[in-house]
């Protein structure tokens, strides 16, 4: 089946998903809400979706015969979002799938009694959505998708790939505290590079446009794009990168099989294939408060050759040793 018709059948009732196997309780139709920050027709939201009704598919579960899934599309906007929330909660589901910090907090402000199952969410503890990561002790469990610490090695990654860098233009949304705690840990490395950050948010697309511009006109600058609530801007960014010559990383592989430079970071739709085994145990009878929370545990470094080429960069032989992925 094709991408496109598989993710269209998530979203209706009848024999569109191909049987996979018995279900666990065939008379009884349980129901699972998605929430996504994509277009509906976002390359990478469909993949993240795909993802995850293959993994049901392959723990037994059927559109159509024992689950109906609900997918609601937020385009990161806020009102937007928050109004998904409430369509979903409105629909009576199970359990709910929620991609990432803004698409949680509209789910929290909404209910703190329906489970909840979160994937690429940067310090959940942090931002109050579980006691802790080994205990959530709530309605909500899911897959971190960054640790803090991880953003220090995005700065350190630019400037082994770009060594003449002395000016990064971290590209953040500041509403989120989760984005200027990486900022945090981006600046107390900073210093030892002997690199001068300066951040720059995101959330007003004419505004980030303007001030990577005027970054542009000094030399020796570059960019780091951070992970949290920045996903509707990545191809104005990539385009502004490529737009003004601008070493560029990224915190998702996938940003650099569209065309980015390089990323260090997880596979973010392998989160949506784990995030359905939670779901499926929560279907099955089990508590997200007893559902530790997970980080982690492949961090993958990947490079674009063909992005450095054109950027005038030759990447250090012993940086594309440790390459988990090589696009030429």
């Amino acid at each position: 089946m094709r991408r496109r018709d598989f993710i269209a059948a998530l979203t209706v009732t009848a024999a569109a998903w191909p049987l996979a196997g018995l279900a666990q309780q065939p008379d009884r139709v349980r129901r699972v809400g998605v929430l996504m920050p994509f277009t509906a027709d976002d390359p990478e939201g469909q993949a993240r979706l795909m993802a995850f009704g293959q993994s049901l598919q392959q723990l037994g579960w059927t559109v159509g015969r024992n689950l109906q899934v609900d997918i609601r599309w937020g385009e990161s906007d806020a009102e937007r979002t928050r109004a998904c929330a409430a369509e979903l909660l409105a629909l009576g589901p199970d359990v709910i799938l929620a991609n990432g910090t803004p698409e949680m907090r509209a789910l929290q402000q909404a209910t703190r009694s329906l489970p909840v199952v979160f994937a690429n969410l940067t310090d959940p503890v942090g931002q109050g959505f579980v006691a802790s990561l080994a205990r959530p002790g709530g309605n909500v469990t899911g897959f971190a998708a960054t640790e803090f610490g991880q953003s220090g090695k995005w700065l350190e990654l630019l400037k082994e790939i770009a060594p003449n860098v002395t000016r990064v233009a971290v590209l953040l949304n500041r509403s989120f505290s989760a984005g200027m705690a990486q900022l945090a840990a981006i600046q107390a490395v900073a210093p030892s590079l002997g690199i001068e950050v300066s951040p720059i948010d995101v959330h007003d697309a004419t505004e980030l446009e303007q001030l990577v511009t005027a970054f542009a006109r000094e030399p020796k600058g570059g960019l780091i794009f951070t992970a949290v609530g920045s996903v509707v801007r990545r191809e104005l960014v990539m385009a502004l990168a490529a737009r003004y010559h601008l070493p560029a990383v990224y915190p998702f592989p996938y940003l650099v099989s569209s065309g980015g430079l390089a990323s260090y970071g997880p596979d973010i739709v392998n989160q949506y294939r784990l995030a359905a085994g939670y779901v499926d145990r929560i279907l099955k009878g089990e508590k997200p408060a007893d559902l530790p929370v997970q980080t982690p545990t492949n961090i993958r470094l990947a490079i674009n050759l063909k992005t450095a080429k054109a950027l005038g960069l030759t990447v250090p032989p012993a940086l594309l040793a440790r390459a988990d992925m090589v696009i030429e």
